[in-house]
């Protein structure tokens, strides 16, 4: 199975992007496949990557008929295996430099401005024009600074969501990278299956079908990528009752991506 540190190259190899240096995780021989079946071997031009934090694979198993609109619009299912430790720093580290924790630094929660070469710097090499939408303070807002792309810190989720669908109708950039952590945040203060854990959780699946659509709209023309790609499950703390993740187990390290590849003007 694969780690989510496949994530970086699977994203270099299908925009036709050398990987980060240093990368140690293999792409995702399946999407590749696809891609040359698509595209004819043409590149990626134009990618949408969704990172929701904490939506581990049991809570697809269990909410399968909810998936959908996702499905519609990255049907290719890949499941892979998150980060140890299952934090979300330690995670989004490995899934966007192709490295293992030890490799890139980040072996606990905390976070750090991240030295080694990233997804986004391979991008910024090859000229690509990037853009990360994220919530001020998360992971993926603070680690990967100091890049040449764009960095757009909102107050929450809905202001990430309404920042990303401007960047996407304006046509700006080649990649966006939007995070939300609504449901993560609920079921740390509940439990993974609270009712506003619940609602967390369905608010990312509409969010990333609106995003989707207005990709979809904007980029139609051009050969495209979108993902939808958690960085860990979630369990419940038998001390504290409440949701929480870090472990080595199932429940938190296994988790589901959702990838679509389309050609340009394919309808």
């Amino acid at each position: 199975m694969y780690g989510i540190d496949s994530v970086a190259p699977t994203v270099c190899a299908l925009m036709g992007v050398q990987p980060p240096r240093g990368s140690t995780a293999e792409p995702i021989a399946e999407l590749l496949e696809y891609m040359k079946e698509t595209l004819g071997g043409e590149p990626v031009e134009k990618a949408l990557l969704y990172a929701p934090d904490a939506i581990g694979e049991w809570l697809y198993q269990m909410h399968r008929g909810e998936f959908r609109g996702v499905l519609e619009a990255a049907p290719i299912e890949v499941q892979v295996l998150s980060m140890k430790p299952s934090v979300t720093p330690v995670c989004y580290g490995s899934m966007f430099t192709g490295l293992k924790p030890v490799g890139h630094g980040i072996t606990r929660y905390e976070k750090p401005v991240l030295e080694c070469d990233t997804l986004f710097d391979a991008l910024a090499r090859a000229g690509k024009r990037v853009a990360i939408v994220a919530v001020r303070g998360s992971s993926i807002d603070l680690i990967f600074r100091g890049r040449p792309i764009d960095y757009y810190t909102e107050e929450y989720d809905p202001e990430v969501e309404e920042r990303a669908l401007g960047l996407l109708s304006g046509d700006a950039h080649d990649l966006v990278l939007a995070y939300h952590q609504g449901y993560d945040d609920a079921m740390h203060g509940s439990t993974p299956t609270s009712p506003e854990a619940l609602e967390a959780f369905r608010g990312h699946l509409r969010t990333f079908e609106r995003l989707a659509e207005a990709f979809d709209e904007s980029c139609g023309d051009r050969n495209r990528l979108l993902a939808f790609l958690p960085d860990h499950g979630t369990h419940v703390d038998p001390v504290t009752g409440k949701g929480s993740h870090g472990t080595d187990g199932p429940e938190d390290m296994e988790v589901r991506h959702f990838w679509g590849v389309y050609k340009g003007d394919d309808g």
